[in-house]
């Protein structure tokens, strides 16, 4: 099991790798970062309601499913964002610039960080 801080720099640590947050999806808080951008609180927040919006979509249709993870890709960048198992009110937010980042070794990392992470 990692810790809040491993976990963060091992992701910081992944090629083309912008900033990552843990993000808490009830407030928008950030409960950890890594990396710097002006717009980290801006867009964690934003994204919260991604994320919010999603869960309530799922409930609604009455599926068992649970999010695995949220990509979105833009002309520059990839957000991933992914619940952390321990709790999946929480979720790991990895941003990647996409001229230097492999979008499918980027989500295997935070596949298995969110899945060793304790809280």
């Amino acid at each position: 099991m990692a810790n809040v801080d491993e976990t963060l720099a091992a992701l910081t640590d992944l090629a083309g790798s912008k900033w990552v947050a843990l993000v808490d999806s009830q407030s928008g808080m950030i409960l950890g970062q890594r990396g710097s951008a002006a717009e980290i609180e801006v867009t964690a927040a934003g994204n919260t309601e991604v994320m919010r919006a999603n869960r309530t979509m799922v409930s609604s249709l009455g599926l068992s499913d649970k999010i695995e993870d949220i990509i979105i890709t833009l002309t520059g960048q990839y957000h991933i964002m992914r619940p952390i198992a321990a709790d999946p009110s929480i979720f790991l937010y990895l941003v990647l610039n996409r001229a230097k980042a492999n979008l499918a070794l980027a989500r295997q990392k935070i596949v298995s960080s969110g899945d060793s992470l304790t809280i």
